[in-house]
């Protein structure tokens, strides 16, 4: 088992055409670029010498797959892949602050990434930028794990250097009365997310018109524990027993919390399918912040409403989920309904195949994951990343993984080498 060669380009015909898909000396926003479903005629007008810029045209809807087909939505759905590549990749912050052009966006908008995230047309092209830069095959929209709570009139913040903030966490029981939706409904979705409902909207037109209309399009919340522990510890960084002290303390308060917040989740992620999402990936980014036995007790019975919902809504959209930091529960969530579950950078791929397999009581999820970042970040080299990839992907057979890493990006990350990455998934052959 080895990666492929990747194919050269020919001369006269620019390296980042090959497979259609762009690498880091692509053209990147504001500049010409060519969509990957008019590569053949771009590369036989180049051979035979023509000299003119070439144009990105408007998109053809004949030539343009069903996003459903892609490769990514077939391994989601446990699939044969009908179309390449054999792998799907895309990254968890794929699109954010390593990203020049969006460091240059942002610079230009003069706003931060709270007040992007305010305007769809902010969103949509952040949420392109890696599109058209890597040739990732999947756009996620671009947003934060804590709209739902601000949805719920809870006050974010994010001060240069701190992470997340709420700077008025729920103290007590009594606090609940505080939030803004005693119960939830798909009005209050679309009133309190419209702005994230119309970017959903825009970047698929945006999408179609660069040519990208045959790449999904994945929604995305947090779940409910990772939500609960921001709205009543206030931070990542400190008071981060608050969630735990509260489980304990409040059982009753912390089933009404986790029972809204799911109900929430559910009209969201609804929401988000019925404006063009083609899949949704559900993030517990705060796994490793609460016990075993809370998880099992308060938030899997919550991923589990709202694995069985979704279904019943739309059962042709496919589930991911990622608890990061609590990946021992991977086979409890298949069972709860998850189609994908992703497995961090302290899991290793063939124990999480392994334990998926002789668990589940029902269809066997497929895994996503667990590239480590820092074979991202300076000090590394392509031939690491290659080699990293080579091992990720030989412990899972073909068919069974999507591609991503084991934590999302930090800023950190040299695009060169995600281009890397990206680029020895998409040459894997078995």
């Amino acid at each position: 088992m080895a990666l492929a060669l990747v194919t050269r380009a020919s001369p006269g015909v620019p390296s980042h055409l090959i497979h259609g898909r762009h690498n880091s000396s692509a053209p990147r926003v504001g500049q010409n670029a060519l969509p990957r479903r008019v590569f053949a005629a771009a590369t036989a007008a180049m051979v035979l010498g023509t000299a003119r810029r070439l144009q990105r045209p408007r998109a053809r809807p004949m030539l343009r797959a069903d996003p459903s087909t892609s490769s990514l939505c077939q391994v989601a759905r446990g699939l044969e892949p009908v179309r390449e590549p054999q792998v799907p990749v895309w990254l968890f912050r794929q699109a954010g602050r390593h990203l020049p052009e969006y460091n240059e966006y942002k610079a230009k908008r003069g706003k931060n990434f709270l007040q992007l995230l305010q305007d769809p047309k902010d969103v949509a092209e952040v949420t392109m930028q890696p599109l058209r830069r890597y040739g990732v095959d999947a756009a996620i929209l671009f947003s934060d794990i804590l709209v739902v709570a601000e949805a719920l009139g809870i006050d974010v913040e994010m001060p240069g250097g701190k992470g997340i903030l709420v700077p008025r966490p729920l103290e007590s029981p009594r606090d609940l009365a505080r939030l803004e939706a005693s119960t939830a409904s798909a009005d209050f979705v679309e009133q309190r997310l419209a702005h994230m409902l119309e970017a959903v909207r825009l970047i698929l037109q945006t999408m179609s018109q660069e040519g990208m209309g045959d790449i999904p399009l994945i929604g995305f919340s947090a779940a409910p524990w990772t939500l609960f522990f921001y709205m009543v510890g206030g931070s990542s960084k400190k008071r981060t027993d608050a969630g735990e002290l509260w489980l304990k303390e409040h059982p009753e308060a912390s089933q009404e919390l986790m029972s809204l917040l799911s109900e929430v989740i559910i009209e969201y992620l609804s929401a988000q399918v019925r404006n063009g999402c083609h899949v949704l990936q559900v993030f517990e980014a705060m796994g490793e912040h609460i016990s075993p036995a809370n998880l099992e007790d308060f938030a899997v019975p919550a991923m589990a409403r709202i694995a069985t919902a979704l279904k019943e809504r739309h059962p042709e959209v496919p589930l991911m989920v990622f608890p990061r930091g609590a990946c021992y529960a991977l086979p409890t969530l298949q069972n709860a309904g998850f189609d994908v579950v992703t497995a961090d950078c302290a899991t290793d791929l063939a124990d999480a195949a392994l334990s998926l397999q002789a668990e589940a009581r029902g269809r066997v999820a497929n895994l996503q994951g667990n590239f480590d970042p820092k074979w991202l970040r300076p000090g590394s080299s392509v031939e690491d990343v290659e080699r990293e990839v080579e091992v990720m992907l030989s412990k899972v057979p073909t068919g069974r993984l999507i591609a991503n890493l084991g934590e999302g990006l930090n800023g950190q990350e040299s695009p060169e080498l995600v281009q890397a990455f990206v680029d020895a998934v998409h040459a894997w052959k078995r």
